[in-house]
């Protein structure tokens, strides 16, 4: 909980001195990492054996975490993260006998006469995150050619050609015909990431996701997910986002300074974004065409999800 009063006084009469925390600042909730005011801002806090989840969710606060090596054996952690070096492990390298469909080919649903950037922001995320093919469907074909000529663009799904995944949503409104969009991608046998305008739309009609098989990854922010939940996160974000993977049976990243995606089996990755570049219009319809490339190109959504993530953070902040 919060500190108390006398505590309090005690770290206001030594602001700005450097503080050493012993495994966690006093005021941040150990299980959860919601950080309780008042509470202690740490230059560096000292664990042992392992980080704490408290550390990742918590992290402004935390400082340089330093991790002292007890010589324990240790259940594996609740959350990963990946590093950069493991993301470039994962990240898909073409092979030389590689072509633009071997690769992986994605296809994006996205933009409308209102947003027509979200459009051209998702399929750029895809066109920087691929070698294979972008192909792209909906009312901003004009604009999204403009900007990248290599996307083959469409107006009507029917005419779309082969993809080995899709990505619906930014920018696409939540109109009849938008409904019917998801629909139709819902019902393809490949993978499939839902965003933004689509998260709305699945909200209110759940029952679009019964009987599929193939992966599915749910990319919310916070009133998205709340929607999604039929819930606020809450406290316990961790919990919340178990809880919703695993009701709807798909993958569920959920955005944030810290991101969390957890599949149905209560897998979960974070990624600490480190700052708050990303926290601007566009960026999440990025991410959305990143991952969604990532899955075309084999990268089940868990993976997908926290490599891109983390990819989008570290260019964000560059």
């Amino acid at each position: 909980g919060p500190l108390r009063p006398e505590a309090a006084a005690a770290f206001d009469a030594v602001a700005g001195v450097p503080i050493l925390a012993v495994d966690l600042p006093s005021g941040v909730d150990p299980d959860t990492g919601v950080v309780h005011e008042p509470s202690v801002q740490a230059a560096v806090s000292v664990t042992f054996g392992r980080p704490r989840l408290a550390h990742l969710l918590a992290a402004p606060v935390c400082g340089r975490v330093e991790v002292i090596d007890l010589g324990l054996t240790l259940p594996p952690p609740t959350v990963a993260s990946l590093t950069d070096a493991q993301v470039g492990q994962v990240w898909p390298v073409p092979g030389p006998g590689d072509d633009k469909y071997t690769q992986g080919v994605v296809g994006i649903v996205a933009g409308s006469a209102r947003y027509p950037g979200a459009a051209v922001l998702s399929t750029g995320g895809a066109v920087a995150a691929t070698s294979g093919m972008t192909r792209f469907v909906g009312a901003a074909a004009g604009p999204v050619l403009e900007q990248r000529p290599e996307v083959v663009a469409v107006s009507e799904f029917a005419e779309a050609g082969t993809v080995q995944a899709w990505v619906v949503g930014p920018g696409s409104g939540t109109d009849a015909r938008a409904e019917h969009l998801l629909a139709q991608v819902l019902e393809r046998p490949v993978p499939v990431l839902v965003d933004a305008d689509a998260l709305t739309v699945l909200a209110a009609r759940p029952h679009l996701l019964t009987g599929r098989t193939a992966p599915t990854l749910l990319t919310p922010h916070a009133g998205e997910f709340a929607r999604l939940a039929g819930r606020p996160i809450g406290d316990d974000r961790l919990g919340a986002v178990r809880d919703l993977a695993a009701r709807l049976g798909g993958t569920v990243l959920l955005k944030g300074r810290v991101t969390l995606v957890a599949d149905p089996d209560g897998q979960v990755l974070g990624n600490d974004a480190g700052s708050s570049w990303a926290a601007t219009a566009g960026a999440g319809d990025v991410l959305s065409g990143m991952a969604g490339a990532l899955l075309a190109a084999g990268l089940p959504p868990l993976l997908a999800g926290a490599a891109a993530a983390r990819a989008h953070a570290v260019a964000a902040a560059l």
